[in-house]
């Protein structure tokens, strides 16, 4: 069947998606390859919810990188979720959750 709309990702109330690894020492969850879906998939609807292999957890950034250069995905888009987006309006009144989901949940599998 053919991807959803990003109108219709709107209306969904959460995604379930598996990160491609996470880094410890920052808690950086990156998003890669096919089991990591579509990047609207991940940006649009209010609430998503990853899955995280404990295996798939390095210690720094640096081997994130080496692990997607290794598995061919770094010339691909990459999302990295490393805390909620904010903006500051006009009035320089910080707003968070401006930009992807709303609400986080991660789910570590052994």
């Amino acid at each position: 069947s053919a991807p959803l709309s990003v109108a219709d990702l709107d209306r969904v109330d959460a995604v379930v998606t598996a990160s491609f690894c996470s880094v410890a020492e920052s808690g950086t969850i990156l998003l890669a390859g096919p089991d990591s879906g579509r990047r609207a998939a991940t940006l649009v609807p209010d609430h998503h919810v990853v899955v995280v292999k404990v295996a798939d957890i390095v210690e720094l950034l640096p081997e994130a990188v080496t692990r997607l250069t290794d598995a061919g995905l770094h010339t691909s888009p990459v999302t990295m979720v490393a805390g909620p987006s904010a903006s500051v309006d006009i009035e320089l009144v910080r707003v968070q959750g401006v930009h992807g989901p709303r609400t986080l949940d991660v789910v570590l599998a052994g």
